[in-house]
């Protein structure tokens, strides 16, 4: 069996078990924003006896080889993430949009529960769209002429640690309104009278969820430490 180590970071376990990421989830482990926390001082902030957790979280695993973004290079990485989360954003924001305004406008009378939700799912969209916008726009065209130059590039930003930063206390902030409406919707709970685009609307959240945690999670704890070796060792070629 499989070893998971107290001392290891939220990170490392996803990186090396990507399917341990709904065992994380489901203990309220914050993987993505936290993900440079070990899994002893996760547990200790969760409540949780770290070592329990390590050896439950051991024999959940299936042997598996890490994942896969783990090896690829900073501007593969980059497509990467365009291609499957970004991709996926784009087409299921604003069809969670049309789920929710429907059930508030069938269940909002008995749930009036549900103008909050849909309140803060509106936030995380408005969080989600401009940022994905600024990462293929701005970010990732800047991810990509640094792999591609051989030198160190130029850029209007001075050093990718500027957007960098700016896209982490994003991450953040998005992540913060995720935990919200997670609380708000019950860990998207429907009610027993909840009709089936009800359960199809909190299943889709749910999902946006978790996939938003493992995006964030390749950004935060992969691409970002990558793409800033990559530009320090750059620099460091560069003539004094």
């Amino acid at each position: 069996m499989a070893e998971i180590q107290v001392s290891m970071t939220l990170a490392e376990v996803v990186d090396a078990y990507p399917a341990l990421t709904r065992e994380l989830e489901g203990r309220g482990l914050d993987y993505c924003c936290g993900g440079k926390r070990t899994l002893g001082e996760a547990c200790e902030r969760a409540g949780l006896n770290a070592a329990q957790v390590a050896a439950e979280l051991a024999a959940a695993i299936v042997p598996a080889t890490p994942a896969e973004w783990t090896t690829m290079t900073a501007d593969v990485l980059v497509d990467h993430l365009e291609h499957t989360h970004h991709r996926y954003l784009w087409a299921e924001l604003p069809r969670i949009t049309a789920l929710a305004d429907k059930i508030v406008s069938v269940h909002g009378e008995h749930h009036p529960e549900l103008a909050g939700i849909a309140a803060c799912y509106a936030e995380v969209r408005a969080d989600l769209e401009p940022h994905l916008m600024k990462e293929e726009r701005v970010l990732f065209p800047m991810v990509r002429e640094l792999v591609a130059t051989e030198g160190l590039p130029s850029f209007h930003c001075g050093t990718l640690r500027n957007p960098i930063s700016v896209m982490l206390a994003e991450h953040d902030a998005v992540g913060e309104l995720l935990a919200r409406l997670h609380r708000l919707t019950d860990g998207y709970t429907p009610p027993a009278d909840g009709c089936a685009t009800y359960t199809a609307c909190f299943a889709a959240m749910a999902e946006l969820e978790a996939d938003t945690h493992l995006h964030i999670h390749k950004e935060n704890n992969v691409l970002f430490p990558l793409v800033e070796r990559l530009e320090a060792q750059r620099a460091a070629t560069v003539p004094g």
